[in-house]
């Protein structure tokens, strides 16, 4: 049997562009501590604006295996992104049904969805902490707002691009309103839905971060502030860059599970499920 290898292919360019990757990381690298070291004639100024990366490296090493002050406010961060990115997820995958639904509800709320996004998170932060009070839920309700929109645009545009040809088709063979939309449009916009929610969970990394700067006894912004105020750059760096390195092995998790779950998507994943289920009910391929 035949099949695209489209998906081994985006594997093999991984693969490949990988060592590039790596050389254009370490030439940045060398080039800042170049300039750190050559750039200032003020040492002080030198370390504030651009800290040597060796440094930056010894201070994430101090942080989370000598100190290791980093893992409790790391975990409180990723506790807020998560249960905002959740709660804006659901909101906007909500939102984006109902007015794929109703065509009166599409037109009243999506002049506001737009204003919504429009408005400055900065300026929300403030107006969450004297609603909700300092502490987690202010900080949840900010990240909930800023991941909100992305599931919510991603969600009504793959629900609204079935073709009426497939609907009609579904339709002739008795399919009900419910089983067209569940296993048409839903199945069909499950990538777009997907790609929403990565988008929602990394704004609501920002907006957990926001909402610390802001208000907070403990999370990442408020350790990044501590570092800052300090004027300890290094650390500051090291403990952004912290929450760079997780997000991203989040996001790569992310990936992980859309690439095996949304399966009928993938050429190559969709010929293995096939095989396995011949192969449970005795069918020779």
């Amino acid at each position: 049997m035949s099949y695209s290898t489209t998906d081994q292919a985006k594997h093999v360019s991984v693969f490949r562009t990988l060592p590039v990757h790596l050389a254009i990381f370490a030439g940045l690298i060398l080039l800042w501590e170049f300039v750190n070291l050559y750039g200032f004639e003020d040492r002080i100024q030198a370390d504030m604006i651009a800290p040597r990366p060796t440094h930056i490296g010894l201070a994430m090493i101090d942080i989370f295996f000598i100190d290791k002050t980093v893992w409790h406010h790391l975990g409180s961060t990723f506790q807020k992104a998560l249960l905002g990115a959740s709660i804006g997820t659901v909101i906007g995958m909500g939102l984006a049904i109902s007015a794929t639904l109703s065509e009166t509800f599409r037109k009243y709320i999506k002049p506001w969805i737009i204003l919504m996004e429009a408005t400055p998170r900065i300026a929300v932060g403030p107006i969450f902490v004297a609603l909700l009070g300092f502490g987690l839920w202010s900080a949840v309700a900010l990240a909930a707002l800023v991941a909100f929109f992305g599931p919510f645009v991603n969600t009504f545009q793959g629900l609204m691009e079935i073709d009426e040809e497939s609907e009609e088709m579904f339709r002739s063979l008795g399919a009900s309103k419910f089983q067209t939309f569940w296993k048409l449009r839903f199945a069909s916009a499950l990538q777009l839905i997907s790609a929403g929610w990565k988008l929602a969970t990394a704004s609501a990394f920002g907006g957990a971060l926001v909402a610390e700067f802001i208000q907070a006894s403990e999370g990442m912004g408020v350790l990044i502030a501590q570092y800052v105020i300090m004027i300890t750059m290094d650390y500051a760096f090291a403990a952004l860059l912290s929450v760079t390195i997780f997000g991203y092995i989040l996001f790569k998790i992310m990936e992980y599970m859309d690439y095996h779950l949304i399966f009928w998507q993938n050429d190559l994943l969709m010929l293995k499920v096939s095989e396995k289920r011949r192969k449970k009910m005795g069918v020779s391929s």
